[in-house]
Parts: structure tokens; C-alpha cells; sequence
């Protein structure tokens, strides 16, 4: 059985599918649980290093609801969780998480009408989660 595990959410339907496949899964009280939502900002409103403030506190304070969402949501299946909100991109934020605590399973959503390629599976340089991670990946489709 595994000992950690991270849900990747931010909301969206496909995300919310991870995390009920989490719940489903059912993972013991000694499985440490992991819950991370990523702030990415435009790459447009990034241009010249510049990122408007107000987009990101709005960008920040919706993930902040979303993520709270996503833990009240494991822990009326009763499932103690651990909330991490971090800014990058997605798939480097994963990856990092991952490896600095120890995880050995990554539980990620994906809607069934995209690619699995296409999808935020590529980070910055075309990065692919899976080539970088140690942790197996459950993948959670969205039918």
C-alpha cells in the first residue's frame, strides 16, 4: 500500500475526479495525504518579468477557495489531509512536491475529450510528469 500520496486539484471537473479517486481508493489513517493546488500565471501577464498584482491575488485567492474545497471535501470522507498551495508550473511544482516529501503515489485528473499529451502533463522545456517523477501516477478520467 502506498504511504504518501498527492491529489493534484485546482477545481476543474477532471481535478475533482482525482480527488474522488482518492476518496475511493479508501487509503488507510497511517497514509500521509497531500493536496496540492498550483497558482500558474500567464505566460502574457508574465511578459518582461512582469505579473500584475491584482491578477495574481485573484488567481491566488480562488485557488485558496478551491484548495479549502478540496479538503473539506476528503475530510467529510473522512481523510486527513494536507493542503499545499504553490506558485510555478504545474508539472515542475508536482514533481518538486513529490520529491521533497517523499511520495509514492501522484493521483492527477484528465478529461477523456483531450490528449493525454496535450494536457498540463508538459511543464516548462516539454517536460513530461511521468519522465519526471519517481512515484507512480494514477491518472483519474473524467468520462
Amino acid at each position: 500500500m502506498y504511504k504518501k500520496i498527492l491529489v493534484a486539484y485546482n477545481g476543474a471537473p477532471e481535478s475533482l475526479s482525482a480527488l474522488h479517486e482518492c476518496i475511493r481508493i479508501n487509503p488507510p489513517p497511517s497514509t500521509e495525504l497531500h493536496l496540492l493546488a498550483v497558482v500558474q500565471l500567464s505566460p502574457y501577464g508574465m511578459a518582461g518579468g512582469y505579473a500584475p498584482e491584482i491578477a495574481f491575488t485573484t488567481k491566488r485567492q480562488m485557488m485558496e477557495q478551491e484548495l479549502e474545497r478540496g479538503r473539506v471535501l476528503m475530510a467529510s470522507a473522512g481523510l486527513d489531509v494536507t493542503p499545499h498551495l504553490q506558485m510555478g508550473e504545474p508539472v515542475d511544482v508536482i514533481g518538486a512536491l513529490a520529491d521533497a516529501l517523499g511520495i509514492d503515489l501522484i493521483i492527477v485528473g484528465h478529461p477523456r475529450h483531450k490528449a493525454l499529451a496535450t494536457r498540463w502533463w508538459r511543464g516548462s522545456m516539454n517536460a513530461l510528469l511521468i519522465e519526471r517523477v519517481k512515484s507512480s501516477i494514477l491518472v483519474a478520467v473524467r468520462c
